[in-house]
């Protein structure tokens, strides 16, 4: 029967996954037996566009426990997992994939820690084999950039995996902003973290919804949404092409009285040229960036609309 006030919240995010919805439950129920407590499953449509909303329909009727959020369209992961969050009523909190790459053992773990006194108990890939070499690459380059530039610190191959407390997630639910990078704002938040190490597996099914566009984005919206430092580089450029600019006039100045006047070089000129313009429309495109966030929040519209719960 379901219990109004379980103990564990499992928030899955869906996006076209009718194949994996089964062999998941499967393993969850299986993993969830050693634990002495109640606890909901809590899924996500995220406008899945197969047959994903009809397996879980079925699934909430065959199991007390499985909750269903059906997103009115396709907002994206981050929506989605905000939208389980928000629906979660558990004691802790653990989003997972439902693409089982992530192992569900590990939520055993997560519960001993909690019961150690953490609040946050992430899990940390250790071996990421399973990953392209170009994405292992791009991970790395990202993990070191954002944190070199930003005040909020990402833990290196942490994901949305993790265990939260409830008051964790009820300060997660007070941060207003629509465009949401979770990493960025699960660290924000702070509070007693512990780590549990863990190896990667491959999807066991389907192929994964992100590609190589949607995770530049991705990681241009976390560098944007923790960092003022790409504006902020733009005057240390701009001062030292002043500079340089200056030093260059005052030669071509000294050349001109001591020798005369020569002829100009059409070359270095339109070299000149198509560089600083080149750098003015870098800049330009950095701070539209930022002007098109403040643009989309400013508008105060919700992060997902819920069509139907069941």
């Amino acid at each position: 029967m379901k219990n109004s006030n379980p103990f564990l919240s499992i928030v899955v995010p869906c996006y076209n996954e009718e194949d994996v919805i089964d062999i998941f439950l499967n393993k969850i129920f299986s993993v969830l037996a050693y634990i002495d407590e109640d606890f909901e499953i809590v899924f996500v449509n995220d406008g899945s566009r197969d047959s994903t909303l009809s397996v879980l329909k079925e699934k909430s009727k065959e199991y007390g426990n499985v909750r269903v959020i059906n997103l009115s369209r396709n907002f994206g992961k981050e929506a989605a997992l905000t939208a389980g969050l928000d629906a979660s009523k558990g004691e802790v909190v653990v989003p997972i994939d439902v693409d089982l790459q992530d192992p569900p053992e590990l939520i055993l773990d997560f519960i001993k820690k909690y019961k150690e006194g953490y609040d946050v108990v992430v899990g940390k890939r250790v071996d990421r084999t399973t990953d392209s070499t170009a994405k292992r690459i791009s991970a790395e380059f990202f993990y070191k950039i954002h944190n070199k530039i930003s005040d909020i610190e990402i833990p290196h191959n942490v994901g949305d995996y993790r265990l939260m407390s409830r008051r964790v997630v009820n300060e997660l639910k007070k941060l207003p902003e629509s465009q949401r990078f979770m990493k960025g704002l699960f660290a924000w938040l702070g509070f007693k973290t512990a780590v549990v190490e863990y190896k990667r597996d491959a999807r066991i099914a389907g192929d994964s919804s992100f590609n190589g566009w949607k995770l530049w984005n991705f990681a241009l919206d976390g560098i944007t949404s923790f960092s003022t430092a790409p504006l902020r580089v733009w005057l240390y450029i701009g001062l030292g092409l002043a500079f340089i600019s200056f030093v260059y006039g005052s030669w071509i100045i000294l050349k001109t009285l001591l020798f005369g006047a020569d002829t100009p070089g059409y070359a270095s000129m339109i070299t000149v040229v198509l560089f600083l313009g080149g750098i003015q429309l870098m800049g330009i495109g950095i701070l539209g960036e930022y002007i098109g966030r403040i643009y989309v929040e400013s508008k105060n519209r919700p992060i997902y609309i819920v069509e139907d719960e069941y």
